[in-house]
């Protein structure tokens, strides 16, 4: 049987039909009361965004989610969990801070923010999968915990994911930092020949594996974690992954840490994933660039897979922004992610999701 997701577009004509509206309606088309019981403590996860980005999830929406949850009886609370590079969400107190600023107060949102994996990212619950990869994986411990969960996805492109959804969400955004490094330890940058050592990257690196030599960054391998925050944070953008390291293992590590955030939550999670603002990369980089496509529209379903493939065919169809960072692929059922990143195979998320269990690739649009 085909997974339901359901999709409404950015049009509005009216009061009654705005995109609030609309999202409460997608709630509800989507089943999402009936997974959600009454006095559920019910996680929000979301992104609260880096400082300097601009096109994170908006608040507005997020507030219209806790308003839905808190009809169906449950007692919602905003939830995501610290970075693993030393920016502004590393540790809870600047991460609620950061979250503030960017306008998911109580007065937004009303409800509270509690950052999963507690102060230092210490808070945390050994899951048992089972998989290739990983037997158990380093889930934050109030998302393990929270009776339901709805995952709030600003749908993007990602510097090492190629595309970072519902399944990018669960797996980065409701690990802790151990965990984080588990998922990235495949992956090894390298500094390009144009390096102006302005020494960005070694203020990111949470290992200290960055020096500079002869006025070049110089990353020792021996203790770099693979993170990539390096790869995001350098300005002139000479920091890359090598691609000779297992990018496509890297995102099957990925996949299998969304399958350890749902584990304890059979039949109780729903997902939503807000297809504008497609950025090249995550909302973790502290800039936002222009979007590759149009705007689309809000999807949701109980399928995190069938969801994040509804949404990266759907940004496929459009035709790209030619004054945005594509390189190609700009017409209408072309990779736009490859034609960012092409030697990133990001549907591996998708059919790896489905060989594991996560979901299905096999889906119905249905348009409300």
């Amino acid at each position: 049987m085909k997974s339901k997701v359901y999709f409404t577009n950015m049009r509005a004509k009216s009061y009654r039909n705005n995109l609030l509206e609309k999202l409460s309606k997608l709630f509800k088309q989507a089943g999402f009361p009936e997974i959600i019981q009454e006095n559920d403590l019910t996680a929000i996860k979301l992104h609260f965004g880096e400082k300097g980005n601009t096109t994170f999830l908006n608040p507005v929406f997020a507030g219209r989610v806790v308003d839905e949850v808190r009809k169906a009886g449950a007692k919602p609370f905003l939830t995501d969990t610290n970075t693993l590079y030393a920016g502004e969400r590393a540790n809870s107190i600047d991460h609620i801070q950061t979250a503030l600023e960017h306008g998911f107060s109580y007065a937004t949102v009303k409800a509270p923010i509690i950052i999963a994996d507690g102060i230092t990212s210490k808070n945390t619950i050994d899951v048992e999968i089972g998989q290739k990869h990983f037997t158990t994986v380093k889930i934050a411990a109030d998302i393990y915990y929270a009776n339901s969960m709805i995952v709030l996805s600003h749908f993007k492109g990602h510097e090492m994911a190629g595309f970072g959804g519902a399944i990018k969400n669960l797996a980065m955004g409701c690990a802790s930092a151990a965990g984080k490094q588990q998922q990235h330890s495949t992956v090894k940058p390298g500094v390009g020949d144009k390096c102006v050592g302005c020494g960005t990257c070694i203020k990111w690196c949470p290992k200290q594996a960055i020096s500079l030599s002869d006025k070049q960054a110089k990353i020792d391998h021996d203790v770099c974690i693979g993170c990539g925050e390096c790869i995001s944070s350098c300005p002139t953008r000479v920091i890359n992954p090598q691609w000779d390291t297992n990018m496509d293992e890297f995102i099957e590590r990925l996949t299998e840490y969304a399958l350890g955030a749902v584990a304890a939550k059979k039949d109780k999670v729903g997902f939503i994933n807000f297809v504008m603002n497609v950025t090249p990369e995550c909302d973790c980089a502290g800039w936002s660039d222009a979007p590759l496509v149009p705007d689309i529209g809000i999807l949701a379903s109980l399928d995190p897979v069938a969801l994040d493939k509804a949404c990266f065919d759907l940004v496929n169809q459009q035709i790209g922004h030619q004054h945005s960072k594509l390189t190609c692929n700009h017409g209408s059922g072309e990779d736009k992610f490859k034609g960012v990143r092409p030697q990133i195979n990001a549907e591996i998320q998708f059919n790896y999701g489905q060989e594991i269990g996560l979901g299905s690739t096999d889906y119905e649009l249905i348009e409300i």
